[in-house]
Parts: C-alpha cells; structure tokens; sequence
C-alpha cells in the first residue's frame, strides 16, 4: 500500500506539471490577464481554522439539559409562591407590609441556607449601585437622590411540617446591599422538600427607581409605579446553584416562577391595576364601572371605565377611606402594581388563538389624554399581544395593562410602565417593545442579569416584525429596518472603537455600549440569521420551538444555540463565535476583476472577492456589464470555510462597469470603501 501511495502520488505530480506546462504553450490569446500584487494594500486578519473551528460547545448533553437543546429528561426548577399584603402611604411615598414565600425545593440538593433579592437596597446611598454611577449620570441608580432608602427588615421566620404540626421559628438572617442570606435550622429537603418563609418589610418609594419604578406628581394626585417591592427568592439552578450577582441596575433580573396572591391598601380615591386578575371588582368599583368593564370585556374597541371627566368626581369610587384590592397570577416570574387618584381607565378585549380571552387595559394620567398619545395606548397593546401570540406563543395571563408614569419604558408579567409623555410612533414603539417582554423574558425565563441579548435583543428582534403588520406598517420607518440598523451597528463599531462582546454580562458594559450590544446588535444578528443564512422558514421554526421548548423554564444561551442548530438543521457554531461570543467584525472586499479571451473576445470573468476581518458570511454580489446588464451571485459561507481570497467565473461577451459586494447593504460591513470595483 505504501509503495502503491508513492506511486500515484509521483504521478500525480508530474501529470499536474505537464498541464501546467501545456497551458502556458497555448498562448496568451487563452491567459487570464496578471494580478499585480500590491505591497501596501490592506493584510487580512481573517483565520478559517479560528472560526469554523470543531468543538464549539465545550460541555456535553447532561441530565437536566439535552445536547438537542431540550430540557433534558431530569430538567428541575425550584419553585416560589408568593402571598403578599402591603399598604401604601402616599403621603410619604411609603409602602409596607408582609409576605409568606412557600419555596419548593426540586433540586437534587439539600440547602442549608436561602438567598434572597432586596432590590430596594440599591437606593441606599451606600450602594454598590450608587457608588458606580459616574458624575455625568446614569438611567440607572435614583438620580442623586438622598433619602432613607432600602428595605427596612422587620421579622424573618420560617414554618415548617403541616397542619397541626406546623411550627414557626424565628431565624438568622444577614443583609448584603441587594442580597439577604436566611440561615436555615435544618436543610430543606432535596426533590421536593417545602418550606415558608415570612417576612416583614417596608421601604421608601424613589422619586425616580433606576428608570424602573418611581413617583410622578400629576396636576390629580401621585402615581405611584411599583416594582421590585418585595423581598424575592434568588435562582437556584442547574448552572450556578445560587445566583447571587448583586443588583447594579444596569443588569435586570432573574426569577423563580410561580404563583402570587397579591393585596394592596390603598386610599379609597386611588385606582390599583396589577398583574393578573382582580378578584373583588364589586368592592373596588361602582356599578356603573362594572358595567363598563363588562361592554369592554366583548369589544375590540377601546371602551372607558373611567374618563377624564370623571377623574376628580367622587361618584368614580364606592367609598371613602381605603381600600384592599386583590389580585392573583398563576406560573408568573414576578409582580408589578401602579396606584393613582389621577388614573383615567379604559379597555379592550384581546383574542387568543386557542378561542380564550384576555383584556388590554390602560391607566394614564390627563396630561397623556389625546388620539396622538395614551387614547390610543390600549388598541396598541391589544395588538401587540394578538401578534405575539399567533405568531410565537399564546399569551398566558388574563390582563396585559400599560401604564402611564415616570419610567421611560419596563416590563413585568402582564403590566408594563412607559412615559406618560410618550406620542405616536414613540408610545407604539415602548408599548410593543414592554409586552413583547412578555415574551422574553416573563415567558422564556432566561437570565437577565447575565444575557441582555437573551431577552433585549431577542425582544427587538421580534418588535420589528410586529411593527411591520400593525396597522399596515403605520409605524414602519427606515430607521427601524434591519438594514438600517445594520449599517447603524457597522458605523457605531467603526467610529466608536472597541465594543465589548455581546455576550458580556449588563454589569460589565460601559452605558454608551447596552443600547447597541443588549437592543440593537443581537437582533440585527437575528435578522442576519434569518435573512441570509437559515431563511424566514427555517429560522422561524427553530425560534418558536425555542419558545415552547423553554416556556417557564430556565434557558442558558447553549440552550438556544443547540435548539437554533438541532431544528434548522445547521452548524452555526461560525456565526455565534463570530456575532455573540467575540467582538469581531465583517468586512468583504472585491480585490480585482480579470477576463477570459479568445481571439480577443471576452467569454468570461474571473472576480476574486477577500475576507479581510475576522467573521465570515456569506456573500451576495452584483456584476454589472458596461451596456447595463446585471447579474447576481450568491456564494455561500462555506467558501471562507478554507479560504481567505476566493475566486470565481462568470459567463460575460463583454466587459464589467462594477462589481458590488452587499448591494442591498444587509451586513453590518465595517468599511464600505472596498466593497466596490472599481474603487471610488
């Protein structure tokens, strides 16, 4: 064999020689015209090995997580239920109250000790999160306010055992900043063991909460937007154990699911909404206002239950004093409330495609009234759920309510708050952005304090599609295309240096960078994948699955790679190196155009393209011949497979006027000057 492989390989070489030999006998009139080289022009950094190469997940399949990107067939969460009573004090923007946490432990751990999110505590002055904040400002921390913030813990205890064997005992617990460590007595069980867990709290509204929660003085009264309000369980998972980063306020969050049974105090002249159902409406509301709210209950138009007439009238509430208002949501990650004297009211039905319903209500203030501003904020939510939901995944809560207050825009399992001074296309856009969370991350519980991309990015990847159908595309501008945004993304890493990589953590990007690495990149990168590499069909199916496959539960970002790849069919294990785990950047070039002759005639073209940074992808060409005639070529990634300068023919009688790289411009290229021949 040996002898046999020295012998074909000898041969080989000299019939490659002869033909070689041969070819330059023939003569010029069959030669393709020389590239000189040039010294000066630009190196490539490009490395086919470094990209395409083998072994991008570094962990295998495991128990809890498939190699496929399912759940794996031992896949356990740890569960909380809430039961929460607060009253809220407007006079001192104070909220107080209790809580009982019955934490479910279905790991295969016993834990000797809980942790806890006080989120509050960021709005101490002695912070963490206030220390960062630079001397220009942040959107995150309270504005340089200077209060008595925090939580204020009254009682910890935990009950233990059932029925007449139930016991409560008083434990040991210790704050740190936005973390709470409880010391338990006994481990609670593995797979199954439960323990409740009450708590005493109050704290001290900010003004403004880290552009998430906050106070806003209305010519009727306060609104109160509340959010992060009560002591929450910290994750416990498959990936960390304990997930304890502290809260920043740039990183968001990150939560067990379960159920929340919710009752707010309030003076009597305020309306509360909530997330999920109200559960007392006769004592809350008039009767007129129950009447109302069933005529919204079987429209899809906009109908009030309470206008802006009626907003300082006292027959627009039952009673004098205070009020309790009573919620529930079932299989949610969280809870949020608003509260006003000043809340104008009004709703919609929303049609689920299994036959269910759900109701699109908003609460806003007088000075957002107007068919440019809140008048129109209910039919934008009740649009933007149908499609979410058709589209990818059902909407699972009985409420979707848009509320009109202080913070710019934030999102919580079936409410959402965005700026009272939003208008048209800016209150279109933060609607659909907020309930689109509903999507990622309420729905799709990934981890927000790690992977902005996972749920911002994804988020505004699917706000483009939605923006596009609503009312025929009334918003759909330019500025939101994701061509645009992707030579946004070009120009942004061209001028503005070295970005981190998308993958890095909130925490851990400068301010200027989240807006591009956490919003705008990762879903121009989907629309990339969509687009150019899987097409809408393929894409769209590996997304939704992705979707259904991690509704409620606990995804890490192999988790979506493996699902994307397994469904589509598709190694992408380039394309995530290259978009999301490096700040790499794509640049293709056309370096030189040359001609096939006979007898002085042109038959064909050779172009010769280059990758000259560091991500490949595929490669979309217009040729045009110098009597107008174009022609498209489209070559696949798998050319910079083993390659950093591809040439190849095409059939032409005569010569070439340009050769364009990305003429539509779909990728974010980083220096355009190259992408044509002949250079301008």
């Amino acid at each position: 064999m040996r002898t046999l492989f020295l012998y074909l390989f000898v041969a080989a070489f000299f019939l490659s020689s002869s033909l070689t030999i041969a070819q330059e006998r023939r003569g010029p009139r069959f030669a393709m015209q020389k590239k000189q080289e040039n010294p000066d022009a630009p190196k490539s950094t490009y490395k086919y090995t470094e990209v395409f190469a083998n072994g991008f997940y570094s962990n295998t399949g495991s128990p809890t997580r498939s190699a496929s990107g399912k759940p794996g067939h031992d896949y356990w969460q740890n569960e909380a239920d809430y039961n929460i009573a607060v009253t809220l004090d407007p006079s001192e923007n104070k909220i107080f109250g209790t809580e009982t946490i019955t934490y479910t432990n279905n790991s295969h751990d016993s834990l000797e000790f809980l942790w806890l999110q006080l989120d509050q505590n960021l709005f101490e002055d002695s912070s963490r999160g206030n220390a960062i904040i630079p001397i220009n400002g942040s959107r995150n921390g309270a504005r340089g306010q200077s209060f008595d913030g925090g939580y204020k813990i009254s009682s910890v205890s935990v009950t233990d055992g059932k029925g007449r064997r139930q016991k409560t005992t008083v434990v040991k617990y210790k704050v740190y900043e936005t973390r709470m460590k409880v010391y338990l007595q006994k481990p609670l069980k593995a797979e199954g063991g439960e323990i409740k867990l009450n708590i005493g709290f109050s704290f001290t509204s900010p003004e403004y909460g880290s552009d998430r929660m906050g106070v806003l003085e209305t010519k009727n009264g306060k609104l109160f937007t509340v959010a992060q309000w009560y002591p929450r369980m910290c994750v416990y998972d498959d990936l960390n154990g304990w997930n304890t980063l502290p809260y920043l306020g740039a990183g968001e969050f990150y939560l067990e699911y379960g159920d929340f049974n919710v009752d707010i105090t309030a003076p009597s002249e305020h309306i509360v909404v909530c997330s999920g159902e109200l559960l007392n409406p006769s004592d809350v509301y008039t009767a007129e206002q129950e009447k109302r709210w069933g005529a919204a209950e079987k429209s899809d138009e906009t109908v009030f239950i309470r206008s802006a007439d009626e907003v300082n009238s006292p027959d627009s509430r039952p009673e004098s004093g205070t009020l309790t208002w009573k919620f529930r949501i079932e299989n949610a990650r969280d809870a949020a409330w608003a509260s006003s004297s000043a809340f104008i009211l009004d709703a919609a039905r929303i049609n689920l495609p299994s036959g269910e319903k759900s109701m699109a209500i908003s609460a806003y203030p007088v000075e957002s009234v107007g068919d440019k501003a809140w008048g129109r904020s209910t039919e934008y939510t009740k649009y933007s759920v149908e499609h979410y939901s058709e589209k990818w995944f059902e909407y699972p809560y009985p409420t979707a309510i848009n509320v009109a207050g202080i913070v710019g825009g934030m999102e919580y399992p079936g409410v959402s708050f965005c700026s009272y001074k939003a208008t048209e296309a800016g209150l279109w856009g933060v609607t659909d952005h907020e309930f689109g969370h509903n999507w990622f991350p309420m729905i799709v519980g990934s981890n927000e304090r790690l992977y902005a991309w996972m749920d911002e990015g994804f988020n505004t990847f699917i706000n483009v599609l939605s923006t596009m159908g609503f009312n025929e595309g009334e918003y759909y501008r330019g500025e939101l295309d994701m061509h645009q945004q992707a030579q946004r993304l070009a120009q942004f890493e061209k001028f503005m240096g070295e970005m981190e990589p998308m993958i890095s953590a909130p925490d851990n990007l400068k301010e200027m960078s989240l807006g591009m690495l956490g919003y705008q990149k990762p879903a121009a990168v989907l629309m990339l994948l969509r687009n150019s590499v899987l097409g809408e069909e393929r894409f769209d199916e590996a997304f939704k699955e992705y979707v259904h496959r991690w509704a409620y539960k606990h995804p890490g970002p192999d988790d979506f790679f493996r699902t994307m790849e397994n469904v589509s069919g598709e190694d992408l294990g380039w394309f995530w190196r290259s978009w999301i785990l490096n700040n790499w950047k794509l640049d293709q070039a056309v370096t030189d155009v040359s001609y096939k002759k006979n007898f002085d005639k042109i038959y064909k073209a050779k172009i010769t393209i280059k990758n000259m940074e560091k991500i490949p992808m595929p490669v979309e060409i217009e040729i045009t011949t110098v009597s107008g005639l174009k022609i498209m070529k489209n070559l696949p990634v798998e050319v910079w497979k083993r390659n950093v300068e591809w040439s190849f023919m095409v059939d032409v009688s005569e010569e070439i006027s340009s050769v364009i790289i990305d003429p539509y411009k779909k990728y974010p290229d980083v220096n355009s000057a190259n992408n044509m021949w002949p250079v301008k």
